[in-house]
């Protein structure tokens, strides 16, 4: 499954021609397209669908869905080590590790 989970924009920079930010989901930091929201700021809180921001989304709202995620584990899942939780599922050792 794919989510749209918010993250807050830590940085903006242009890559290639390409608006990027860091977008932190909750202590996860990954790389996001800003070309759908090209005026995003940082510190603003956005709503990542497949690695592109799709919609801004207040703070309160945002931190309200991160902790649901977090408590039902789907930002684990979500942007987890996909080979350990496939083997910690399977009651395998992370190939990983």
């Amino acid at each position: 499954m794919c989510l749209a989970v918010p993250g807050k924009i830590d940085s903006v920079t242009d890559r290639d021609g390409t608006l990027m930010a860091v977008v932190d989901f909750g202590g996860i930091k990954k790389d996001v397209c800003l070309q759908y929201i090209p005026d995003a700021q940082v510190g603003q809180y956005v709503v990542v669908h497949v690695g592109f921001a799709i919609q801004r989304l207040d703070e309160e709202s945002a931190m309200r869905t991160l902790r649901e995620f977090e408590h039902l584990g789907v930002l684990e899942e979500e942007f987890g080590d996909g080979f350990e939780l496939a083997a910690r599922q399977a009651g395998l050792a992370n190939p990983n590790g």
